[in-house]
């Protein structure tokens, strides 16, 4: 899981440079099947395939975009931190949390609503994600935060991200807790929770860069 930003890519980079062939290598096939006569076939040279496959399925990403939920409340789980990150076909958004976390939903809405009061948090981009975790950022016992924004409106800065555009703080409420994320468009995502560090936990949102 990366969560910092990668360095630019310039023309010269190695990425930058594969990338680059694959699309010649597409340009390439493409030209070869438009000029063939009717009901002709050709073979396509195996290093060209190969460039245009790897082009064509270097992310592999089957997520779709409807929503993905599981599990129920998780009162022994509190949010502790958000963070986000970009990877090489999509970018990421943390959520830790001190105790095991039971449940979350994902989903794309129209627009996000705060918790308790139902007022919109508008956000940046082409599509909204309401990301609702299962648990509270405060201790149930005490009602003392675990966690607070120190900018409700820019939760984590996204600034250049490919996909992000802006994480809104929505609040907490009865026993859990909704982020709203800007996304640049109704793109695939996937969301999944992983154990640790320790007895804690973290529920993971990627949106890919791309269909």
């Amino acid at each position: 899981m990366l969560t910092t930003h990668p360095p630019a890519i310039t023309p010269t980079h190695p990425r930058a440079r594969r990338t680059l062939r694959g699309r010649r290598a597409v340009r390439a096939v493409v030209a070869l099947a438009v000029a063939l006569p009717l009901g002709a076939t050709a073979t396509v040279p195996a290093p060209a395939l190969a460039q245009v496959t790897s082009a064509a399925s270097s992310c592999g990403i089957v997520w779709g975009s409807q929503p993905k939920a599981a599990g129920t409340l998780s009162p022994a789980a509190q949010v502790s931190g958000v963070r986000s990150g970009e990877h090489a076909c999509w970018d990421r958004l943390v959520v830790d949390l001190a105790g095991p976390l039971k449940g979350y939903d994902v989903r794309y809405v129209p627009v996000v609503r705060a918790e308790g009061s139902g007022m919109p948090v508008p956000v940046r981009g082409g599509a909204a994600i309401a990301v609702v975790i299962k648990a509270p950022s405060y201790d149930p016992a005490t009602g003392r935060p675990t966690f607070v924004p120190s900018n409700p409106r820019e939760v984590v800065r996204v600034t250049g991200d490919r996909t992000f555009r802006q994480i809104a703080w929505a609040g907490s409420f009865e026993g859990q807790t909704t982020l709203a994320l800007g996304v640049r468009a109704r793109l695939p995502f996937r969301a999944f929770i992983l154990a640790g560090p320790g007895t804690g936990s973290r529920l993971v949102v990627d949106v890919a860069h791309t269909w």
